[in-house]
């Protein structure tokens, strides 16, 4: 190998070091960027997928569903009541309101679902008809107070089981949602209060993931 070739091959091996540190450094960037626009919609990712309990609900219709059959789209877990006074409300609008402005590709990978913290009232029937005001393709689950404590602390929305024997009773509980990926972990949280514009701004790139 001549001189020349030696300088030749030793500027195009610095170009290629220097322009793969520049992709590299862009990409991370632009990674960064991403994350950064998710955590401003409120979309806190975990930095590792959280396994959830393979738990036994009822849904709206009054028929058995187990966690396992949540797989396959991105799921948005509401835990919240039919008898809320204002924060129930108030969210299911905003996600019907999201899901109307989504392009048909996201709707079709998301799944939302209003998990009953307030099983004495939430009959099947009761959860039929006040999703019905929202979105007709909102899921109900409801199950007995020990299974919805094991899942709300799986995907550590806190709830507090309410007194039932007093009446007019609500129910404490928060406003943020859990997110969960097609393969039927936690991937994170939606904070509550909801920016409907930023989620519908991010959630497409979001359902995308696998």
């Amino acid at each position: 190998m001549t001189r020349t070739q030696k300088t030749v091959f030793i500027l195009v091996a610095i170009l290629a070091l220097v322009l793969g540190l520049t992709v590299n450094r862009v990409l991370s960037g632009s990674a960064q960027g991403d994350q950064i626009a998710l955590i401003d919609a409120g979309i806190i990712l975990l930095p590792q997928s959280r396994t959830v309990p393979d738990l036994s609900l009822t849904d709206q219709d009054g028929q058995p569903v187990s966690l396992n059959q949540l797989k396959g789209k991105w799921t948005v877990l509401f835990f919240g009541y039919t008898f809320c006074p204002d924060i129930c409300p108030t969210t299911l609008a905003q996600l019907r309101q999201i899901k109307s402005e989504l392009p048909s590709e996201a709707v079709d990978k998301l799944r939302i679902v209003l998990v009953s913290v307030d099983p004495d009232r939430d009959t099947p029937q009761q959860l039929k008809q006040y999703l019905g005001y929202f979105d007709k393709q909102f899921v109900g689950l409801r199950a007995p107070v020990d299974t919805l404590q094991k899942l709300a602390n799986a995907v550590s929305i806190p709830y507090i089981p309410a007194d039932t024997s007093k009446p007019g009773y609500t129910v404490d509980h928060s406003g943020n949602l859990a997110l969960l990926g097609p393969d039927g972990t936690q991937r994170g949280f939606i904070r509550a209060p909801l920016n409907s514009q930023k989620l519908v701004a991010q959630l497409p790139g979001l359902v995308e993931r696998k």
